[in-house]
């Protein structure tokens, strides 16, 4: 049971209140010799726990969904997962696989519910699968995302043709390779905060998105901020986390 009908429950009188605090002890996490699935993450940070893919075996990834759906996590976001993984999982479970930002998602997208609207936006196409899990991740988090895909600073009007979309967003992620100006522009033209994420795309000098990731981190606009090279997921969560801010008194 959900901690939420755990509650439920006890105020209708379907359970005691021994029973529940049982029950809620239990919950913590579930150990399964190979993971140790936190179940409640929802409760405590407003989202539940995420599956990385990389690294783990189709089976550990179905007896962790398993484990999961058992504790009533009934939506599950897989990142940086393979089209072969992806296509084993399927055999037991049904999921929608996003080839291009290598995310899964078994379960339902959550309805849109932020403050405004996201807009991620990319420096050239070569970012997009980057972008992609920012956005998807943003999306199923429950959030109305923008795409501005190839609007990097080598053609500056591109970017400006959609300034509409981004003085309106609620948050930018702008995501860029090569030197990563594309966040310092975007920086300097939205009030909203913007999430930079630097791309391993780009030539030696790059070194692999350190050039991108220097860059950003030394953003003359205030109002950046950065994630780790290549970390659309970890932009796309955060985003999420300011979209659904509201004031606490």
């Amino acid at each position: 049971m959900e901690e939420r009908e755990i509650l439920e429950k006890v105020k209708s009188g379907d359970i005691s209140i021994e029973s529940a605090l049982r029950e809620l002890k239990t919950k913590p996490f579930k150990d399964i010799d190979f993971a140790k699935i936190d179940l409640q993450r929802k409760l405590r940070t407003g989202a539940g726990e995420v599956i990385y893919g990389s690294g783990k075996t189709p089976n550990q990834i179905i007896k962790i969904i398993d484990t999961m759906l058992e504790n009533g996590q009934k939506n599950i976001l897989i990142t940086r997962l393979s089209k072969e993984s992806a296509e084993k999982i399927k055999d037991s479970f049904e999921l929608k696989y996003f080839e291009d930002a290598k995310v899964a998602i078994f379960g339902e997208f959550m309805k849109a519910s932020g403050l405004g609207k996201i807009v991620v936006a990319t420096g050239g196409t070569s970012d997009i699968p980057v972008a992609e899990e920012a956005a998807l991740t943003a999306e199923f988090l429950g959030n109305e995302v923008i795409r501005l895909y190839d609007v990097g600073v080598a053609g500056l009007h591109r970017l400006l043709a959609h300034i509409d979309e981004l003085t309106d967003a609620s948050v930018v992620i702008a995501i860029a390779g090569m030197e990563g100006a594309l966040a310092s522009v975007i920086g300097g033209l939205v009030e909203a905060p913007v999430i930079a994420v630097p791309t391993s795309v780009g030539y030696g000098a790059s070194l692999n998105g350190v050039a991108a990731l220097l860059s950003m981190l030394n953003s003359c606009a205030s109002g950046v901020s950065v994630v780790n090279i290549d970390n659309g997921f970890g932009a796309g969560f955060l985003a999420n986390r300011i979209n659904h801010m509201e004031e606490k008194k």
